[in-house]
C-alpha cells in the first residue's frame, strides 16, 4: 500500500492536466499512487493520459462535476494520506515529501496545507493580505472567504471518514464547504514555505464563476442546521451568513430579481 493517495480530477482540460501529471511524477517522494479522474472529458483528455501508461491510474466517468470526480478518487484510493491536485495547478518537487515528514512529526494532525504561488494568466501575482494563511484553528476566519486550497492540502484519511466527503450538490465552493466541517472542529497545520503553483485566470475556472456567494450561503446553512457548531462558532456564522445574504439580495434587486431577493432576506433573518 502506498503511503499517499494523490487525485487529480479533470474535464476538458488536456494541456493542463498533462502538466500536472509531469508535477506529480517530478516528486522527490515517490511512494504514492496517482489517480486521475476523467471528469465526462470531450476533448483528447483520454489520450493524452493514455501515455503514461501504469505510472498513473485513470478512473472516467460520466460528467458530475469537481465533487463527484474528487469523490470517485477517494473511494477508489488506498492510501492513509491524501493529497488532491487540481488539473490547473502544479506541484513543486518537494511538496509530497514535506507534507509526508509533517505528518511524520506531527502524529496527532489531521490535515496539513502548503503555501503557494499565485500565477494568473501567466504573471506571478502577490496575495492580498486577506489571503494569508495561518495554522491552527482557522475556522472563523474562513467564513468570509476561502482560506484552504485542494492543491496544496494534505490529509489523513480517517478525517474524511470523520467530516465526509466532498458535498456533490454545490456545483462550486464545495471546497469551501468541506473545509468549514474540518476547521470547525480540527486545527489546520501550515507549511510555510510555497510548493505548489496555483494557476488561474482561464475560462473555465469555477473560481471566476458569478454568483459563487449563493453557493457559500447554502454551505453555512448546512453548517448550521447541522449542530455541529459550538455556541461561539453558531454566532460567527450567523453574523458572516446575514452580512453575505444581504449583499447577495441587493445584487439581485439590481438584477431584477425581487423574489430571489425576498429569499434570501429571509435566510439572513432566520438566522441573525
Amino acid at each position: 500500500m502506498p503511503i499517499v493517495s494523490v487525485i487529480i480530477p479533470t474535464c476538458n482540460r488536456r494541456g493542463f492536466v498533462q502538466e500536472a501529471v509531469e508535477s506529480v511524477l517530478a516528486q522527490d517522494f515517490t511512494d504514492f499512487e496517482l489517480i486521475v479522474v476523467d471528469d465526462g472529458s470531450t476533448d483528447d483528455t483520454a489520450k493524452a493520459l493514455a501515455v503514461y501508461g501504469h505510472q498513473i491510474r485513470v478512473i472516467g466517468q460520466k460528467n458530475r462535476g469537481v465533487s463527484a470526480a474528487r469523490n470517485t478518487g477517494i473511494r477508489c484510493s488506498r492510501s492513509p494520506l491524501i493529497a488532491f491536485l487540481d488539473s490547473d495547478d502544479l506541484w513543486l518537487p518537494q511538496k509530497l515529501s514535506q507534507q509526508v515528514l509533517f505528518f511524520q512529526s506531527h502524529p496527532q494532525a489531521l490535515i496539513c496545507q502548503t503555501e503557494e504561488i499565485w500565477i494568473r494568466n501567466g504573471i506571478r501575482v502577490n496575495p492580498k493580505k486577506k489571503h494569508q494563511k495561518q495554522s491552527g484553528m482557522i475556522f472563523e476566519r474562513s467564513l468570509e472567504l476561502c482560506l484552504v486550497s485542494p492543491s496544496a492540502v494534505m490529509m489523513r484519511r480517517r478525517l474524511l471518514k470523520e467530516v465526509g466527503l466532498f458535498n456533490e450538490d454545490l456545483p462550486a465552493c464545495e471546497d469551501y464547504d468541506l473545509w468549514l466541517r474540518v476547521c470547525c472542529r480540527h486545527p489546520v497545520g501550515l507549511i510555510d514555505e510555497p510548493l505548489i503553483v496555483k494557476r488561474g485566470g482561464h475560462a473555465d475556472q469555477l473560481s471566476q464563476a458569478a454568483g459563487l456567494d449563493r453557493y457559500r450561503i447554502r454551505s453555512m446553512v448546512n453548517l448550521l442546521d447541522s449542530g455541529m457548531l459550538s455556541p461561539p462558532q453558531a454566532a460567527a456564522t450567523g453574523r458572516v451568513l446575514s452580512q453575505k445574504c444581504a449583499v447577495f439580495a441587493q445584487g439581485c434587486l439590481k438584477r431584477g430579481k425581487t423574489e430571489e431577493a425576498r429569499t434570501y432576506r429571509k435566510i439572513a433573518g432566520r438566522y441573525r
